[in-house]
């Protein structure tokens, strides 16, 4: 280890909360990280069945592959049975054993959604045709699975699966257009529990196949010191700047975000030296907070490995994956240039430096030490461009980590390391799983019921037919939404619900999609419920409603993004005119640029109102849709931004003399 990397640690050493802190501080605003830390025959047994549940994955995304439902049901009969073993019932419960009942409920939810492994065969010779004792065996697996699902992503999700249960039933008693003739409990439970449209669901095949891999996937990378890896670099390339540690989080949680799903893991997982950092150097403890809130959150719209949803949104639309993320980059661009922006703006205009560039490791350093740990993301961005299907590269990327982190010793995983990737990948991958079972429920009373097209035909009628409108109400279901609901399972009942409104409304369906997955996204940063901004402002002690605000202000040009690419799909890549990208795409630069100038007030100096007003309008206009708006908005942000610059210069010169 040479002088700089010691220095480096030292620093990280000195500013890092303790591990004890960050864990409570997750388990706070994160369900999934409310786990019991099981020790003795416990907890060898559940690593041994999370490491079991990790290999199965791998095999069958490798080397051999089972029928949809098989698979489905293998995966979910994993991740019950874990859940029940691992989350208590509730916060105040023993987290270092697990009760007699809990393995109860445990051994029972394995067997009810065991059973569709064994007797899949027999169930579809017979067209899901159901038997007595099939009805009680779906009933207590709807039960458990709720359970399961309450314990593990909250309380909302559940509540809802249960309405929508119960509408199957009862709908003949709903007033309206609304009204359905009602199902007997013979067919609720035929659908939801033997066919693939309930619970062993779509979502629930997406989350069995590419998400688990890919979660496996980040924590192999985790574990040979790939997130070490990526802090260091982002330490190494904007440490030393203006306001270097801010820069350094929006750099950090980026690349992170390729290989973690989660705005609070994120937040959590580079949080604990940046936003430190960040005070140290002067930014003002919620604004840190809110900093490293936006920079995580925009983790999930980073190709070339998104969250969950992205997965799922192509099984939906079935184009392939790598056509999602292509249609991604150029607003991912877009949202982490805002957020770099403000950071610098506030930096200058507070004239924050950055860390001595003594403390901090060389780039070259870095990059010799653990630079071979980004071999990995490339091999997968390159199988995808083979046409290799997500599931494969994920795969494949698992096996690169294996070989590539031998390389060097500093890296090379033992075998522990390796069974610990295998039971840290299974466990990220529980919640998820629960996730989309849950929403099996909703989407399975869509199907049976026509509900989703029923909404979706009312929203087009309550707008009017208005497009805008639309886009509107479906933002604020989006975000409402949100509060309560995992990202991915917000993506799951919006596209469901609210994305068929949009395409009746001729919005193109990868543009109609990436609207309700951003805005279910950005709930995380939107008040009053925002988690990864709640998790930032407690890492950082600042107020958890003043760091929402900030956050939200920061990403500002992030709620209007989703609009601009509905009304000119050309910024997804859809319908490419080169001249008219390159300008849309400039505009929309410079657009984010002034908005935050404008919102600081600041720009190579202090801004007269007028002038904050003039960048503003500017700033609007430039994320506008229409060619010659970008053209002459381009134009108008580039006059100002000279103007600044010479009566900038004329009053440093005039107080010089």
């Amino acid at each position: 280890m040479d002088e700089k990397e010691s220095k480096n640690e030292s620093l990280l050493d000195k500013v890092s909360m303790d591990e004890a802190q960050v864990s409570s501080l997750v388990e706070k605003y994160d369900a999934e990280s409310r786990y019991r830390r099981l020790t003795g025959w416990q907890g060898i047994f559940i690593s041994l069945w999370l490491a079991a549940m990790s290999l199965f994955h791998l095999y069958t995304a490798g080397i051999a592959t089972l029928p949809i439902t098989i698979q489905r049901a293998v995966h979910l009969t994993f991740a019950v049975v874990a859940v029940y073993i691992l989350f208590p019932a509730s916060q105040r419960a023993n987290k270092r054993s697990t009760p007699w009942y809990d393995w109860i409920l445990a051994i029972a939810a394995g067997c009810v959604t065991g059973y569709i492994i064994f007797f899949f065969n027999e169930i579809a010779r017979r067209g899901a045709e159901p038997k007595e004792y099939e009805i009680y065996l779906g009933i207590a697996a709807i039960i458990l699975v709720l359970e399961a699902g309450r314990r593990v992503v909250g309380n909302v999700l559940p509540c809802m699966s249960v309405l929508f249960l119960l509408y199957c039933y009862f709908g003949n008693y709903v007033p309206g257009i609304f009204q359905i003739r009602g199902y007997p409990i013979s067919r609720i439970i035929q659908h939801m529990y033997l066919t693939p449209e309930g619970i062993f669901g779509l979502a629930l095949g997406v989350s069995a196949t590419f998400v688990i891999v890919f979660i496996i996937f980040g924590a192999y990378l985790s574990q040979s010191g790939g997130a070490k890896f990526f802090n260091e670099l982002a330490l190494a390339l904007a440490g030393n700047k203006p306001g270097g540690p801010a820069k350094v989080a929006v750099v950090a949680s980026g690349l992170l975000g390729t290989i973690n799903g989660s705005s609070v893991a994120n937040v959590a997982t580079t949080g604990t030296f940046t936003i430190p950092l960040m005070k140290k150097v002067g930014y003002p403890p919620y604004y840190a907070g809110a900093v490293e809130a936006c920079a995580s959150t925009g983790g999930q719209l980073m190709p070339p490995i998104m969250g969950a949803g992205a997965f799922i949104m192509s099984e939906f639309l079935n184009i392939p994956y790598l056509s999602i993320a292509a249609a991604a980059i150029i607003p991912a661009m877009i949202y982490y240039t805002a957020i770099f922006t403000n950071v610098h703006i506030r930096a200058r205009k507070q004239r924050l430096s950055g860390i001595p560039k003594e403390e901090l490791p060389s780039v070259k350093g870095v990059m010799k030490s653990d630079g071979h740990l980004i071999i990995p993301v490339i091999v997968i961005i390159v199988t995808l461009l083979m046409k290799y299907t997500p599931l494969r590269a994920g795969f494949i990327g698992v096996v690169s980590v294996i070989l590539v982190s031998s390389l060097k010793k500093n890296t090379r995983m033992s075998l522990k390391d390796n069974f610990n990737a295998l039971v840290e990948g299974a466990r990220g991958g529980l919640g998820v799983a629960l996730a989309c079972a849950l929403v099996g429920f909703i989407v399975g009373t869509s199907s049976l019921t026509s509900l989703g097209l029923t909404i979706s035909n009312n929203i087009i009628d309550i707008s009017g037919g208005k497009l805008l409108l639309t886009l509107v109400m479906a933002m604020v279901a989006c975000l409402v939404l949100g509060m309560g609901l995992p990202t991915t399972a917000n993506y799951i009942v919006c596209s469901t619900i609210i994305a068929p409104a949009l395409v009746g409304m001729n919005v193109i369906p990868i543009a109609a999609h990436l609207f309700v997955f951003y805005f279910g996204i950005m709930a995380d940063l939107t008040p009053p419920v925002c988690l990864a901004a709640f998790t930032g402002a407690g890492i950082a002690g600042a107020s958890p409603a003043k760091t929402g605000v900030t956050a939200t202000r920061i990403a500002l040009a992030s709620y209007l993004l989703p609009y601009c690419f509905v009304y000119n799909p050309m910024l997804l890549l859809q319908h490419v005119e080169p001249v008219e990208l390159a300008v849309l795409v400039v505009s929309a630069l410079l657009g984010v640029v002034a908005l935050a100038g404008s919102f600081e007030g600041w720009f190579y100096r202090d801004m007269k109102p007028y002038e904050r007003i003039a960048f503003g309008v500017l700033a609007l206009a430039s994320i506008h849709h229409n060619f010659t708006v970008s053209v002459v908005s381009i134009i108008g942000i580039v006059v100002v931004i000279i103007y600044l610059k010479k009566t900038t210069k004329k009053t440093d010169a005039a107080a010089a003399a």
